[in-house]
């Protein structure tokens, strides 16, 4: 290998590189939270390994469809409800 090869590649560090063992522990991780994934064991090859992330990342975008869904209907209620209005400007406040 040439010492211009050498220079460009990353150092393995332990601050940038994951081992394996790791990412199949996050992966592990990600299979108990995520609720399509809860039935399946093993995240061992590549294929189940994106059919993971991408799982998570469609969980996380329902998630947050769902934090505005109800967000909206408390701002909503808060207009029709008979509440203190300094008390309704400080939810206004933290939904926004």
């Amino acid at each position: 290998m040439s010492a211009a090869n050498r220079r460009s590649r990353p150092r393995n560090s332990s601050r940038t590189k994951i081992d394996t063992d790791k990412i199949n522990e996050l992966l592990s991780k990600l299979q108990q939270v995520v609720p399509e994934l809860r039935s399946r064991r093993s995240c061992t090859n590549k294929a189940l390994t994106s059919k993971v992330l991408q799982e998570t990342c469609d969980y996380i975008r329902y998630l947050q469809r769902e934090v505005h869904d109800l967000s909206n209907q408390l701002l909503q209620l808060l207009d029709t409800a008979d509440i203190d209005t300094n008390q309704a400007a400080i939810i206004r406040h933290l939904i926004a």
